[in-house]
């Protein structure tokens, strides 16, 4: 990092940079981007949701949306190839990368199917490793990057319930520290955040699975060790720090922002 004119302010503007952002177009994607994009980054947009993600694009960059939202699924290697081609035709150079695509899964080994597994590893892992796959060498070539993953604290701790998502996150959090390792001198930081319970459209939507849903948020939210879930914001205030000058000197590290889960607190 270049120590001259550098302020406590400015070690966390991301100007002149191009970040894209997997899952963008909702939860904890939307709010990396809109943060990013606060402090100056170009942010691309990819996800699955075209009007989710078009709705984004168009809300932060009205004049031109097509050129910073790209839909596409990370599971698919065509895919993503075809996505690099077009980003890199436009955009040139990325700076950092934000695997943020996943999904979950609820369930024991006995409620656990094999296809339920394969199908969290095409996203949560092989997503991570397609996109990487694709956008790393450019970084390698700069001798400059960040890559953050969105891992979980199931990704470090065991959850009931969880067994295909924990067991999905777990190797995103191996992977991550593998590839730190290995391009460690090579200018490119790699690093994943592991949220707890955070408030997004899949916990959303897991609530209204109970009989009451009201009820179901404030005992889930009350079994938090803070009391309260995340907020997508506050995880996306990590992810800036990971990709901010700030943390120039880290890489290879699981992230936990948990609000004090992996603590000691149990949740079920």
């Amino acid at each position: 990092m270049d120590q001259e004119n550098v302020t406590p302010k400015s070690m966390f503007r991301l100007d002149g940079k191009t970040a894209i952002i997997t899952g963008g177009g909702s939860g904890i994607g939307a709010a990396i981007v809109r943060l990013f994009h606060q402090v100056g980054a170009r942010v691309i947009i990819v996800d699955r949701d075209i009007e989710s993600g078009k709705n984004i694009a168009e809300e932060l960059y009205p004049q031109d949306p097509s050129s910073y939202f790209y839909a596409a699924d990370v599971s698919q290697p065509e895919e993503v190839q075809r996505l690099s081609e077009s980003i890199l035709n436009e955009h040139r150079e990325i700076h950092v990368l934000v695997n943020n695509a996943g999904i979950g899964h609820v369930g024991t080994i006995l409620e656990t199917e094999a296809s339920d597994l394969d199908r969290l590893y095409e996203v949560n892992v092989r997503g991570v490793f397609n996109m990487t796959k694709a956008f790393i060498p450019g970084m390698l070539k700069r001798k400059s990057g960040c890559i953050i993953q969105l891992a979980s604290i199931g990704g470090v701790v065991g959850i009931i319930d969880r067994l295909a998502y924990c067991t999905s996150k777990f190797a995103v959090v191996g992977m991550t520290k593998c590839m730190a390792l290995d391009h460690a001198k090579d200018g490119v930081r790699i690093n994943c955040i592991c949220p707890g319970r955070v408030e997004t459209p899949f916990v959303s939507a897991r609530l209204q699975e109970y009989p009451d849903p009201e009820k179901a948020y404030r005992e889930m939210s009350s079994s938090q060790a803070m009391g309260r879930m995340g907020k997508p914001e506050e995880i996306a205030a990590a992810a800036l720090y990971l990709a901010s000058d700030a943390a120039s000197y880290i890489t290879g590290h699981a992230h936990i922002t948990d609000g004090g889960w992996s603590a000691g607190h149990i949740v079920s």
